[in-house]
Protein backbone atom coordinates (compact mmCIF):
# COMPACT_ATOMS: atom_id res chain seq x y z
CA UNK A 1 0.00 0.00 0.00
CA UNK A 2 1.09 3.21 -0.83
CA UNK A 3 0.59 6.97 0.45
CA UNK A 4 1.47 10.11 -0.58
CA UNK A 5 1.60 13.40 1.69
CA UNK A 6 2.64 16.64 1.05
CA UNK A 7 3.92 19.30 3.31
CA UNK A 8 5.67 16.22 5.03
CA UNK A 9 8.77 17.62 6.87
CA UNK A 10 7.05 19.22 9.74
CA UNK A 11 3.18 19.74 10.81
CA UNK A 12 0.35 18.34 10.26
CA UNK A 13 2.19 16.58 7.21
CA UNK A 14 4.76 14.91 9.15
CA UNK A 15 2.07 13.48 11.75
CA UNK A 16 -0.03 12.11 8.76
CA UNK A 17 3.16 10.84 7.38
CA UNK A 18 3.65 8.86 11.13
CA UNK A 19 0.56 7.26 11.04
CA UNK A 20 0.49 6.00 7.71
CA UNK A 21 3.62 4.45 8.14
CA UNK A 22 2.25 3.02 11.59
CA UNK A 23 -0.73 1.75 9.53
CA UNK A 24 1.28 0.30 6.97
CA UNK A 25 1.73 2.33 3.97
CA UNK A 26 4.50 2.71 2.73
CA UNK A 27 4.91 6.55 1.51
CA UNK A 28 6.34 9.30 -0.69
CA UNK A 29 6.43 12.21 0.97
CA UNK A 30 7.31 16.26 -0.91
CA UNK A 31 8.27 19.18 0.64
CA UNK A 32 10.94 22.31 -0.49
CA UNK A 33 12.34 22.26 2.68
CA UNK A 34 15.44 21.03 3.95
CA UNK A 35 13.48 19.31 6.89
CA UNK A 36 12.43 16.61 4.42
CA UNK A 37 15.42 14.36 5.26
CA UNK A 38 15.56 14.06 8.55
CA UNK A 39 11.68 13.62 8.50
CA UNK A 40 11.90 10.36 5.90
CA UNK A 41 14.46 8.43 8.09
CA UNK A 42 11.97 8.66 11.14
CA UNK A 43 9.78 6.89 8.76
CA UNK A 44 12.01 4.98 7.79
CA UNK A 45 12.89 3.94 11.37
CA UNK A 46 8.63 3.00 11.10
CA UNK A 47 9.96 0.06 8.88
CA UNK A 48 8.48 1.18 5.87
CA UNK A 49 9.59 2.42 2.28
CA UNK A 50 10.16 6.06 1.84
CA UNK A 51 10.26 8.00 -1.31
CA UNK A 52 11.97 11.62 -0.96
CA UNK A 53 10.78 14.20 -3.03
CA UNK A 54 12.18 17.82 -2.77
CA UNK A 55 10.47 19.51 -5.07
CA UNK A 56 8.32 23.02 -5.01
CA UNK A 57 4.96 22.69 -5.25
CA UNK A 58 4.08 26.32 -5.95
CA UNK A 59 4.94 25.61 -9.28
CA UNK A 60 3.61 23.38 -11.92
CA UNK A 61 7.10 22.12 -12.72
CA UNK A 62 7.31 21.00 -9.31
CA UNK A 63 4.22 19.14 -8.93
CA UNK A 64 4.77 17.48 -12.07
CA UNK A 65 8.07 16.41 -11.13
CA UNK A 66 6.84 14.62 -8.17
CA UNK A 67 4.45 12.87 -9.86
CA UNK A 68 6.80 11.39 -12.31
CA UNK A 69 8.61 10.27 -9.21
CA UNK A 70 5.27 8.69 -7.89
CA UNK A 71 5.02 6.90 -11.41
CA UNK A 72 8.32 5.65 -11.72
CA UNK A 73 7.65 3.65 -8.55
CA UNK A 74 5.33 1.81 -10.56
CA UNK A 75 2.59 1.35 -7.49
CA UNK A 76 -0.61 2.59 -6.85
CA UNK A 77 -1.24 5.33 -4.31
CA UNK A 78 -3.75 3.95 -2.54
CA UNK A 79 -4.10 7.24 -0.18
CA UNK A 80 -2.83 10.86 -1.62
CA UNK A 81 -2.85 13.50 2.03
CA UNK A 82 -2.74 16.61 -0.18
CA UNK A 83 -1.75 18.78 2.68
CA UNK A 84 0.74 21.37 1.60
CA UNK A 85 0.02 24.71 2.20
CA UNK A 86 1.06 28.24 3.76
CA UNK A 87 0.09 31.57 5.52
CA UNK A 88 0.48 35.36 5.28
CA UNK A 89 -0.67 37.16 8.05
CA UNK A 90 -1.18 40.83 8.06
CA UNK A 91 -3.92 43.43 6.47
CA UNK A 92 -4.43 43.54 3.12
CA UNK A 93 -3.28 46.93 2.52
CA UNK A 94 0.22 45.96 4.04
CA UNK A 95 0.84 42.45 2.73
CA UNK A 96 3.47 41.47 0.10
CA UNK A 97 2.01 40.74 -3.38
CA UNK A 98 4.30 38.36 -3.88
CA UNK A 99 4.28 36.12 -0.89
CA UNK A 100 0.31 36.30 -1.27
CA UNK A 101 0.44 34.83 -4.76
CA UNK A 102 3.08 32.19 -3.73
CA UNK A 103 0.54 31.34 -1.14
CA UNK A 104 -2.12 30.76 -3.81
CA UNK A 105 -0.22 28.84 -6.07
CA UNK A 106 0.85 26.50 -3.25
CA UNK A 107 -2.46 26.70 -1.52
CA UNK A 108 -4.86 26.20 -4.21
CA UNK A 109 -3.43 25.65 -7.80
CA UNK A 110 -0.78 22.87 -6.55
CA UNK A 111 -3.48 20.93 -4.83
CA UNK A 112 -5.99 21.19 -8.42
CA UNK A 113 -2.95 20.16 -10.22
CA UNK A 114 -2.02 16.98 -8.22
CA UNK A 115 -5.60 16.09 -7.68
CA UNK A 116 -5.63 15.90 -11.07
CA UNK A 117 -3.23 13.44 -11.67
CA UNK A 118 -4.31 11.30 -8.56
CA UNK A 119 -8.09 11.29 -9.64
CA UNK A 120 -7.06 10.28 -13.17
CA UNK A 121 -5.22 7.42 -11.64
CA UNK A 122 -7.75 6.26 -8.56
CA UNK A 123 -10.73 6.35 -10.98
CA UNK A 124 -9.38 4.27 -13.64
CA UNK A 125 -8.52 1.53 -10.98
CA UNK A 126 -12.06 1.91 -9.00
CA UNK A 127 -10.61 2.99 -5.91
CA UNK A 128 -8.64 5.20 -3.33
CA UNK A 129 -8.70 7.97 -0.58
CA UNK A 130 -8.05 11.63 -0.58
CA UNK A 131 -7.76 13.85 2.05
CA UNK A 132 -7.46 17.78 1.42
CA UNK A 133 -6.27 19.86 4.18
CA UNK A 134 -8.52 23.01 4.67
CA UNK A 135 -9.02 24.80 7.67
CA UNK A 136 -11.65 26.04 9.89
CA UNK A 137 -10.42 29.26 8.70
CA UNK A 138 -12.10 28.52 5.26
CA UNK A 139 -15.70 28.63 6.78
CA UNK A 140 -14.99 32.48 8.50
CA UNK A 141 -14.58 35.62 8.03
CA UNK A 142 -10.22 35.96 8.43
CA UNK A 143 -9.16 39.74 9.04
CA UNK A 144 -5.48 39.99 8.91
CA UNK A 145 -5.42 36.53 7.04
CA UNK A 146 -7.40 37.66 4.63
CA UNK A 147 -6.32 35.77 1.15
CA UNK A 148 -5.26 32.42 3.43
CA UNK A 149 -8.97 32.03 4.45
CA UNK A 150 -10.38 32.48 1.27
CA UNK A 151 -7.44 29.37 -0.25
CA UNK A 152 -8.80 27.57 2.30
CA UNK A 153 -12.24 28.18 1.81
CA UNK A 154 -11.36 27.43 -2.12
CA UNK A 155 -9.90 23.92 -0.78
CA UNK A 156 -12.76 23.31 1.12
CA UNK A 157 -15.29 24.02 -1.66
CA UNK A 158 -13.55 21.90 -4.33
CA UNK A 159 -13.05 19.03 -2.12
CA UNK A 160 -16.57 18.63 -1.19
CA UNK A 161 -17.76 19.34 -4.93
CA UNK A 162 -14.98 16.44 -6.00
CA UNK A 163 -16.87 14.26 -3.69
CA UNK A 164 -20.18 14.19 -4.76
CA UNK A 165 -18.77 14.29 -8.19
CA UNK A 166 -16.87 10.04 -7.08
CA UNK A 167 -19.68 9.14 -4.88
CA UNK A 168 -20.24 6.54 -7.56
CA UNK A 169 -16.26 5.75 -8.49
CA UNK A 170 -14.95 3.97 -5.09
CA UNK A 171 -12.57 6.70 -4.52
CA UNK A 172 -13.73 9.04 -1.04
CA UNK A 173 -12.80 12.32 -0.32
CA UNK A 174 -12.56 14.11 2.77
CA UNK A 175 -11.56 17.99 4.04
CA UNK A 176 -9.45 17.99 7.43
CA UNK A 177 -10.45 21.63 8.96
CA UNK A 178 -7.97 22.20 11.82
CA UNK A 179 -7.94 25.14 13.99
CA UNK A 180 -5.16 27.03 15.22
CA UNK A 181 -2.40 24.05 15.68
CA UNK A 182 1.45 23.93 17.51
CA UNK A 183 3.31 24.20 14.34
CA UNK A 184 5.72 26.16 12.77
CA UNK A 185 2.74 27.72 10.20
CA UNK A 186 1.94 30.94 12.20
CA UNK A 187 5.93 31.90 12.28
CA UNK A 188 6.64 31.42 8.87
CA UNK A 189 3.56 33.37 8.61
CA UNK A 190 4.75 36.35 10.41
CA UNK A 191 1.97 36.02 13.04
CA UNK A 192 4.49 35.28 16.23
CA UNK A 193 3.58 38.28 17.63
CA UNK A 194 -0.30 37.72 18.01
CA UNK A 195 -2.73 36.13 20.36
CA UNK A 196 -3.19 32.99 18.06
CA UNK A 197 0.35 32.82 17.20
CA UNK A 198 1.68 32.89 20.70
CA UNK A 199 -1.62 31.06 22.48
CA UNK A 200 -3.78 29.71 20.49
CA UNK A 201 -1.95 27.71 18.96
CA UNK A 202 -1.57 25.35 21.67
CA UNK A 203 -5.13 24.74 21.57
CA UNK A 204 -4.17 21.42 19.55
CA UNK A 205 -1.38 19.35 18.63
CA UNK A 206 -0.35 18.15 14.89
CA UNK A 207 -0.70 14.27 16.15
CA UNK A 208 -3.98 14.71 17.11
CA UNK A 209 -5.18 16.58 14.27
CA UNK A 210 -3.34 14.12 11.68
CA UNK A 211 -4.79 11.26 13.67
CA UNK A 212 -8.64 12.52 13.83
CA UNK A 213 -7.92 13.49 9.59
CA UNK A 214 -7.06 9.45 8.75
CA UNK A 215 -9.89 8.46 11.19
CA UNK A 216 -12.44 10.48 9.35
CA UNK A 217 -10.61 9.61 6.06
CA UNK A 218 -11.13 5.69 6.16
CA UNK A 219 -14.48 6.01 7.71
CA UNK A 220 -15.12 7.95 4.62
CA UNK A 221 -16.53 10.97 6.02
CA UNK A 222 -16.83 14.08 3.43
CA UNK A 223 -14.56 16.61 6.59
CA UNK A 224 -13.75 16.75 9.99
CA UNK A 225 -13.01 19.79 12.59
CA UNK A 226 -9.42 18.73 14.05
CA UNK A 227 -8.79 18.32 17.01
CA UNK A 228 -9.85 21.23 19.77
CA UNK A 229 -13.26 21.11 20.98
CA UNK A 230 -13.20 24.95 20.77
CA UNK A 231 -12.50 24.17 16.88
CA UNK A 232 -15.24 22.02 16.85
CA UNK A 233 -17.67 24.25 18.42
CA UNK A 234 -16.56 26.70 16.49
CA UNK A 235 -17.10 24.31 13.37
CA UNK A 236 -20.56 23.48 13.92
CA UNK A 237 -21.23 27.27 14.77
CA UNK A 238 -19.42 28.79 11.93
CA UNK A 239 -22.61 28.82 9.65
CA UNK A 240 -24.95 29.95 12.38
CA UNK A 241 -22.44 33.24 13.76
CA UNK A 242 -22.96 36.31 11.31
CA UNK A 243 -20.14 37.50 9.42
CA UNK A 244 -19.85 40.24 11.31
CA UNK A 245 -19.06 38.48 14.51
CA UNK A 246 -17.08 35.84 13.18
CA UNK A 247 -14.75 39.06 11.68
CA UNK A 248 -14.51 40.60 15.49
CA UNK A 249 -13.43 37.31 16.81
CA UNK A 250 -10.46 36.89 14.04
CA UNK A 251 -9.24 40.41 14.28
CA UNK A 252 -8.90 40.32 18.08
CA UNK A 253 -6.60 36.83 17.87
CA UNK A 254 -4.83 37.74 14.92
CA UNK A 255 -3.93 41.47 15.29
CA UNK A 256 -0.10 41.98 16.96
CA UNK A 257 -0.21 42.31 20.59
CA UNK A 258 1.57 45.70 20.62
CA UNK A 259 -1.45 47.30 18.47
CA UNK A 260 -4.38 49.10 20.35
Amino acid sequence: MLAVVTGASSGIGYELAVELARRGYDLVVASAGERLTEAAETFRALGRNVLEARVDLATPDGVDELWEEIEELGQPVDVACINAGVGVGGLFKDTDLDEELDMVSLNCASTIHLAKYVVKQMTARGEGRILFTSSIAGEMVAPREAVYAATKAFVLSFAHSLRFELKDTGVTVTALQPGPTDTDFFHRAGMDNTKVGSEGKSESQPDDVAKEGLEALFAEKDHVYAASLKTKIEGKLANAIPGEVKGAMHEKMARPLDEK
